[in-house]
């Protein structure tokens, strides 16, 4: 409910408000000029950067998902107001100027300066320069999905060198390249090491890469397609969709919350690459990032833990799901009892401790006035009562810390689940690439393990709304949407289609200042 501060250093990084935990500057952990040799920085440190995903509600997290089908921002009175942050995203009126994308910019940039440094380190291991490959291309799709375009500057160059800048059509071939390189010293997944970077891992990023060649070799006069998709690029996702799948250890959980409950990190089959909220032995993890956010960013004042009444689900998301569905959902054992919500969408008669202390009674709450707090199906992005809309709990919090704030419960955020991959397979056939499995099967089985009846037939269109109902929340939804031509049409609070051109977003303003070598992107 505060303005998210900023810095506008191009390899810089400031993302935080009244309910963000603090992130660090990239710079902070920057490497040493010894007399001229820069030293790069711990492989622990590098991982760091990962926070900038999974630390706070805005930035990266909001761009993927308040300018979707799924999320929304409401103005409540003042509150959530943010000088239009939220409506600007949710609108798609953003420009140069929106502070979330500079943001999002400045962290990515700094992000990609540190892990250049390790992966092109010679004096590094084998397998530690490999994680950082792994790193660097990550965070370079990112910057290539939003933004069109990746700067790029080599460890031994110069402070005052001015980066060059890859095309998207440039950077997705480097990153394949890198990654296809780097997974031979790689390790092999196996569960305890699901916050570093595996083979499987590399081989879920190759498989995001060639699914969505086809929106980043499109005319960037032309960003919104119609796109072309290969078949032999399907067929590479299906290769490494099999890869994958061919670890024992990995399988789609039994039941969905295991995935993202708090005790998701012994419990989930099918989270290959988290962010974890405690640091472990191997460094790879830090700490910081716990998905309290999540919470405080949607749930009511009376609620507990008491939250900060902000954003909201949109009502066709909820619509999107069968009753029986334990995606939308579904009563979770040892939680609803003590902490009165369910699992998943939040609409209707709230309920909680009456007393506001996880032990107490669990009753009926109320609003602030004295009335029943009761969350309605719809939202306005500008005028609302503090009961308008539906809430989220995709990210369950232990009870046992819900008294200190929750912000110390243990839940994972998975970057890379298994589930979706197998989604990515079943789009890959149908989009023209060929494997013994259909896409009916791949889909009915993952709708049986979410306990929802078997459907008929898989369409792109089906194919679309079952990713929303399996991945929401997760910052996947406007990559989707993209993909399959979606992204610009209208949404609830956005009644008309947006222009084509907001597929990518704009350069911010002081990145076009201090770099000559970008160009501002088609439309803006």
């Amino acid at each position: 409910m505060l303005p998210i501060a900023a810095g506008i250093g191009m390899l810089s990084m400031a993302s935080c408000t009244k309910l963000d935990p603090k992130l660090k500057d990239p710079n902070s952990i920057a490497p040493v000029d010894n007399g001229g040799a820069i030293t790069a920085p711990s492989i622990s440190a590098v991982y760091e950067q990962l926070n900038q995903l999974t630390g706070g509600q805005g930035n990266w997290f909001g761009m993927e998902e308040h300018t979707t089908d799924e999320v929304m921002g409401p103005t409540r009175g003042t509150d959530w107001d943010d000088f239009g942050t939220w409506r600007r995203l949710h609108l798609h009126t953003w420009g140069p100027d929106h502070n979330q994308l500079r943001d999002t910019w400045n962290g990515l940039n700094g992000a990609l300066f540190q892990t250049t440094l390790v992966a092109e380190s010679t004096t590094a291991t084998a397998q530690v320069k490999a994680e950082g490959q792994f790193l660097r291309s990550y965070f370079r799709y990112l910057v290539c999905d939003l933004y069109g375009q990746v700067q790029s500057r080599p460890a031994t160059a110069g402070a005052s060198e001015i980066p060059k800048v890859l095309s998207r059509t440039a950077v997705i071939d480097t990153i394949i390249a890198e990654l296809e390189g780097a997974v031979a010293n790689l390790p092999s997944f196996t569960r305890t090491n699901r916050t570093a970077a595996t083979k499987e891992a590399a081989w879920f990023l190759l498989a995001k890469c060639y699914l969505n060649k086809a929106v980043y070799k499109q005319d960037p006069n032309n960003p919104a397609g119609p796109y072309t998709f290969q078949a032999a690029d399907m067929n590479k996702v299906i290769q490494y969709a099999n890869l994958v799948a061919a670890n024992p250890l990995i399988q789609v959980s039994s039941y969905y919350w295991d995935n993202f409950k708090w005790d998701n990190g012994t419990k989930s089959t099918e989270n290959i690459f988290v962010r974890h909220n405690n640091g472990d032995p191997n460094g790879r993890t830090g700490n910081g990032t716990g998905l309290r956010w999540q919470t405080s960013q949607s749930w009511h004042y009376n609620q507990t833990p008491s939250s900060w009444n902000g954003f909201v689900a949109l009502s066709t998301l909820y619509d999107a799901f069968d009753p029986t569905d334990v995606r939308r959902s579904d009563t979770l054992a040892g939680f609803t009892d003590r902490v009165g919500a369910t699992a998943g969408l939040l609409v209707g008669q709230a309920r909680g401790p009456l007393n506001g202390t996880i032990g107490g009674t669990v009753g009926n709450l109320k609003d602030r006035s004295g009335n029943p707090l009761v969350f309605t199906r719809n939202a306005s992005i500008f005028f609302n009562g503090e009961a308008s809309g539906i809430r989220f709990n995709k990210f369950p919090l232990d009870p046992s810390t819900i008294n200190d704030g929750g912000w110390g419960s243990n839940n994972e955020f998975p970057l890379f689940r298994f589930s979706d991959l197998r989604l990515m397979k079943a789009e890959a056939i149908l989009r023209g690439g060929t494997d013994a499995e259909t896409p009916l099967a791949i889909v009915n089985s993952l709708r049986a393990q979410r306990r929802v009846g078997a459907v008929t037939s898989v369409t792109l269109s089906s194919l679309l709304a079952e990713r929303s109902r399996e991945l929401y929340m997760e910052g996947w939804r406007r990559n989707d949407l993209v993909r399959f031509g979606a992204f610009n049409a209208p949404v609830e609070e956005r009644p008309n289609p947006s222009d084509k051109s907001r597929v990518v977003f704009s350069i911010p303003t002081e990145a076009l200042a201090s770099n000559p070598n970008l160009k501002q992107n088609f439309g803006y």
